[in-house]
């Protein structure tokens, strides 16, 4: 029998059975223009497992790829390694329908399971160091907690070697190829990086702690298997030494200057202060906002070490689109940047403080007080916007960082 749908073999004993979301363009915020994956994986051994599940929409596609290999009334155990709806909206209905014999979650995940349905499904609870053997297949788990929720949770099938990662060490990326080595380098490399700076960096104290803990653990990971994106067959710990170099947050000689302008004004700044930037030595990222989306202000600063935003004033706020993504830049807490702000106003220019007090609380080291400029800005003005520049690149590490 034919399906339209078919699983993939990714081991000797896995299958992904998950779902490729084409249309996905916003992630709570964040730009997806090339959709997503919710990946679900299928154990076969004596018991039939399932490792995560898919939105409620895409619960079709999932099963249809499990019955490509087994009939899907034999799955007996599920593991639920993050709560999260693209992960766990489908649980209900495929509790309902095949009644397996043990529902798996991290403590926390259960919880959150309960909160999310208003369940009375007996969910069984494990831990880091916790091994249970499903039906003569091994699994080890490790809590992995905000990673990016409090109930995230790695399993690991012994003798496969595959870490089931859920949101970790993926990226939202619909495409044919299930395989990372199938992908184009520069794509996947932009992709991944695009989702630790825009789900995980914020958190990035917690992954320096658990990749130090993970070879305590003495676990051989041959494949890395996440939640979204494609898979990680052909050495798998590129991503998790990726992982380790995104969450030092060692600042560069990169500088992403970001603005956006009513009457081309602070443009016309922004671009004086490139120039600064760009004679003092440094690498300028310069992104109006008015065709720069937050999320891919935040994946260029994943690797920056300067932060220079300007604004004009209006209505004596800081302007609504640099509001926004400065709010956005905030809870996601980047680190070791300097920085400075600018902009131009007509007759009480609030915005330019309002973002030097906003830079302040998120750290950023100020090289000088904001820049106003009232209405169009002078020659001098623009002397002073490059010297802004050029302060700024003086302040920044002598060498780019490996």
């Amino acid at each position: 029998m034919s399906h339209a749908f078919e699983a993939i073999k990714i081991s000797e004993h896995v299958y992904w059975v998950g779902a490729i979301d084409w249309e996905l363009r916003n992630f709570h915020g964040y730009l997806t223009k090339r959709g997503t994956t919710y990946n679900a994986f299928l154990v076969l051994a004596d018991e039939v497992t399932l490792i995560d599940s898919v939105k409620p929409a895409f619960l079709g596609e999932m099963l249809a790829r499990v019955a490509s290999v087994v009939d899907p009334a034999q799955i007996s155990n599920i593991i639920s390694n993050h709560a999260e709806m693209d992960h766990s909206g489908s649980l209900p209905e495929l509790i309902a329908r095949y009644r397996p014999n043990r529902v798996i979650a991290s403590p926390m995940g259960a919880k959150a399971l309960a909160a999310h349905f208003h369940w009375d499904v007996d969910v069984e609870t494990v831990k880091t160091g916790d091994t249970l053997d499903l039906g003569g297949a091994r699994f080890g788990f490790v809590e992995a907690r905000m990673l990016h929720w409090p109930d995230s949770m790695f399993a690991y099938l012994e003798g496969d070697g595959v870490l089931f990662s859920n949101d970790a060490f993926g990226m939202h990326l619909a495409t044919s190829e299930r395989f990372t080595d199938q992908v184009e380098e520069t794509l996947w490399r932009r992709e991944a990086s695009k989702y630790y700076a825009n789900i995980l960096l914020h958190f990035s104290p917690l992954v320096k702690r658990l990749l130090a803990q993970l070879p305590s653990l003495g676990l051989d990971i041959r494949v890395i298997a996440p939640d979204h994106g494609p898979i990680w067959r052909k050495d798998p710990m590129q991503i998790v030494e990726q992982y380790s170099t995104w969450a030092q947050q060692r600042p560069t000689r990169k500088v992403v200057v970001i603005y956006d302008t009513m009457w081309r004004s602070t443009a016309v700044m922004a671009q004086a202060v490139g120039e600064g930037l760009a004679a003092g030595g440094a690498e300028v990222r310069l992104l109006p906002l008015a065709g720069t989306h937050r999320s891919d202000v935040l994946t260029e600063l994943l690797d920056a070490g300067g932060l220079v935003v300007g604004s004009p004033t209006m209505n004596n706020q800081i302007y609504p689109t640099v509001a926004d993504v400065m709010t956005y830049i905030k809870g996601l807490k980047p680190q070791n940047l300097v920085g400075a702000s600018f902009g131009s106003y007509g007759w009480s220019g609030e915005a330019v403080k309002l973002l030097d007090a906003q830079l302040q609380e998120m750290k950023v080291d100020l090289v000088a007080p904001g820049l106003r400029v009232s209405y169009v800005p002078s020659p001098e003005s623009l002397a002073s916007c490059r010297d802004l520049g050029r302060k700024v690149a003086a302040k920044l590490p002598k060498q780019l960082q490996a």
